[in-house]
């Protein structure tokens, strides 16, 4: 029963949003999921004192989880010290002393005294699971979408109360998560050059406990921009 539920609601972004990627659930536990398998590949070489994981950072994992369902422990986001904080799986005192936020701090790109305002998931969970919203089996913690402008300007249409974040990227999932607010996000560098996201695309993060109530709200403006793009274009005949 769940698991049809939340095939309908995956294919029912997609329609309404247009999506050519799918709707990507992300839920954290404590205890390893049943008959879902671990992310797979082992985490190069460490450096810079024990930085390493299976990915170069988690938001990496959204886009694995386009092909199947899969779950990750702590240690596979590990090369990442701004997710791994994000996240909840470092706290603010263990993710500073990484090189690599050593390095975004030297270059400008954020201040120390931002950092401790970064959204943060409270709990320090001992698995994070991805995959297609289609293939959940039980409600996600956070479904996320990857939009173009169009698409976001939907959402926002729907759920105008609804913020739109810069870096890092991966804060969004806290947000979502432990604020239960729609947010989207322009991206971050250091996001987009790990994960390969198009120039033209931004990801968004839905709480999951109120999906079904952001997908009907959603589908009420998506007929109501139909109208006015009907409306635009019969009215643009006149001047041809």
């Amino acid at each position: 029963m769940m698991a049809g539920l939340f095939a309908n609601q995956s294919e029912t972004l997609r329609e309404l949003l247009g999506l050519s990627a799918p709707a990507i659930a992300i839920t954290f536990s404590q205890s390893r999921p049943e008959t879902v398998p671990d992310f797979p590949g082992t985490a190069p070489a460490a450096v810079d004192g024990g930085r390493t994981g299976k990915v170069p950072a988690g938001c990496v994992f959204w886009g694995k989880a386009n092909g199947g369902t899969f779950t990750t422990q702590p240690a596979d986001h590990a090369n990442c010290n701004v997710g791994s904080y994000t996240h909840g799986l470092k706290t603010l005192e263990e993710a500073a002393q990484g090189s690599d936020v050593a390095m975004l701090l030297d270059s400008g790109w954020v201040t120390a005294d931002a950092v401790p305002s970064i959204p943060q998931v409270s709990e320090r969970f001992s698995y994070i699971t991805y995959g297609p919203l289609a293939e959940a089996t039980a409600a996600p913690d956070v479904v996320l979408l990857h939009l173009n402008p169009k698409q976001t300007m939907l959402m926002s249409d729907g759920i105008p109360e609804m913020r739109i974040e810069g870096k890092p990227q991966c804060h969004i999932i806290a947000v979502a998560k432990e604020q239960n607010q729609v947010v989207a996000s322009v991206g971050c560098m250091l996001s987009r050059v790990r994960t390969g996201m198009s120039n033209n695309e931004m990801t968004c993060a839905i709480p999951g406990p109120i999906l079904a109530e952001v997908i009907a709200r959603l589908s009420s403006a998506v007929q109501v921009d139909k109208t006015v793009a009907a409306y635009a274009s019969q009215d643009s005949m006149r001047f041809k």
